[in-house]
């Protein structure tokens, strides 16, 4: 991975926000495949699961020879929102870029009221997705999803829980949870940090009483006995998690922390038909099915035009969840 990768580190989110984009000169992808130079834009920090999954694509397209290879640049700050504007505009006709990014890249320019949202970029593809995981630390009192219940229902307040930032996957989460439980979202006692490993450190020495994040964020704590695992939010148990789902729990309740990735506006068609080719070769690879299953995600693909069409059903249903946590002014999303 390391010899097809240039990492660009900014320090600061305030250095993403401020730095302009500015292309080297000849960067349209050439023809001939060896001389194609693909740069992944990673809109957060290295080690989460977007730059998981810039790095799984920076080795695995170069083996399928539609580039020669990739480089990956992190744009970090606000949920992507400080990245998606420059992404937008700076970026606007470049056809060798892509930006990866998932839920939290529509909530996040809803929460921050930003002007651009992923509606405003070229979507190319749904890839992968993972259930969120509610645990606690593995001396709690809590343990089962409906001993939680019956706490959240009976002081929502009281139940400190701990996720990312506010809007992200875990927050919309934990809405969606109260909703179907009957709870007043605006009661609701929720701690954003900056990702799972804080989060789940503030579950362990009990300055919250439970965390939501993604499970392989949560899974090294539980796997070592440390956290207790309640229930996942997928549709089905996770493969080989011996963890109900919250729907087996009671709460008819379902969301995946999806990822995708998405190309600058103003490019051409034949420009859009080159990079949904060469996104739809790596999802078909035997490559792609490897990394997959070690990274433990669930192939949730969809071509350009079901993921521009799930992209604006998304927005939608985002915008109604964080309206009820106030956290949303709607926008037209057609």
């Amino acid at each position: 991975m390391g010899e097809t990768t240039r990492r660009t580190f900014l320090v600061t989110a305030g250095i993403a926000a401020l730095a302009p984009w500015s292309p080297p000169a000849g960067t349209a992808l050439a023809q001939d495949a060896g001389a194609n130079v693909l740069r992944l834009i990673v809109p957060a920090s290295p080690g989460g699961g977007w730059d998981r999954l810039a790095q799984v694509m920076a080795k695995i397209l170069p083996e399928t020879g539609t580039v020669s290879r990739v480089e990956i640049e992190y744009r970090p700050g606000a949920g992507g929102s400080l990245a998606l504007p420059r992404f937008v505009t700076g970026l606007r006709g470049q056809p060798n870029y892509l930006m990866v990014g998932g839920l939290t890249l529509v909530s996040s320019p809803i929460v921050n009221e930003s002007a651009v949202t992923v509606l405003d970029t070229t979507p190319i593809a749904r890839l992968e997705g993972e259930p969120l995981v509610l645990a606690v630390a593995v001396n709690s009192p809590l343990r089962t999803i409906a001993e939680f219940a019956r706490s959240l229902r009976a002081d929502p307040s009281g139940v400190r829980v701990a996720g990312g930032s506010e809007g992200s996957a875990d927050h919309i989460l934990l809405a969606m949870i109260s909703q179907a439980l009957g709870v007043d979202a605006f009661e609701l006692s929720y701690v954003p940090f900056s990702g799972g490993g804080p989060a789940a450190r503030a579950v362990m020495d009990g300055r919250v009483r439970a965390g939501i994040s993604n499970w392989s964020e949560f899974a090294p704590e539980i796997e070592a006995g440390r956290m207790r695992a309640l229930a996942v939010s997928g549709d089905a148990r996770y493969v080989g998690v011996d963890v109900p789902t919250l729907r087996e729990g009671g709460i008819d309740v379902v969301l995946y922390n999806w990822n995708g990735v998405f190309a600058p506006p103003g490019i051409d068609e034949n420009q859009r038909t080159n990079l949904e080719r060469m996104i739809d070769a790596m999802v078909r690879s035997a490559a792609w099915e490897r990394e997959a299953a070690q990274q433990r995600w669930q192939l949730r693909y969809l071509p350009r035009q079901e993921f521009e069409a799930f992209l604006r059903t998304e927005t939608r249903s985002t915008e109604r969840i964080l309206g009820r946590l106030g956290l949303t002014i709607p926008r037209r999303t057609e």
